[in-house]
Parts: C-alpha cells; structure tokens; sequence
C-alpha cells in the first residue's frame, strides 16, 4: 500500500464555514476562475480539496497585510 494521504475532500458548505462566504459568493468567485477548482464526485456532487481552501483565505490573508502595508506607506509619503 502507498504511504500517500488522500487529500481531504470537504463540501460546499464546509467551504462556505471555512471562508464565511455564501454558497453564491463561492460559485461567483468559481465562476470567474478566482477560487480553487472543485472536485467533481458525481452528477451534482463536488467537493473541494481542504489544503487548496485554506491556501486561498491564507493568500487572501496575505494580500490584505501587502495592501494594508502599502496604504500605510502612501500615508507616511504623503505626510
């Protein structure tokens, strides 16, 4: 047997309590690319691999304190 882990699958609305976004804002966002790809499992079934979500809200993260750092650097150049 591989010593490979399956990734962990979760669903939509684990999605949707890991980003505290709507089911809509997720599809949304899926819609114009800018969210991982869901996995499909069956005709009206999809999940989405775990580590890929947490990546996403960790960039969101990140993308936040470069915008919040460059607000602040405008502010002090201004001053």
């Amino acid at each position: 047997m591989s010593d490979l882990q399956a990734p962990a699958l979760i669903s939509l609305n684990e999605v949707c309590r890991l980003t505290s976004l709507s089911r809509t804002g997720v599809n949304r966002l899926r819609a114009a690319g800018r969210f991982p790809v869901a996995v499909p499992l069956g005709s009206k079934r999809v999940a989405f691999i775990r580590d890929e979500v947490q990546s996403w809200v960790f960039a969101r993260i990140a993308e936040r304190a470069v915008s919040q750092h460059s607000r602040h650097s405008d502010e002090t150049a201004a001053a």
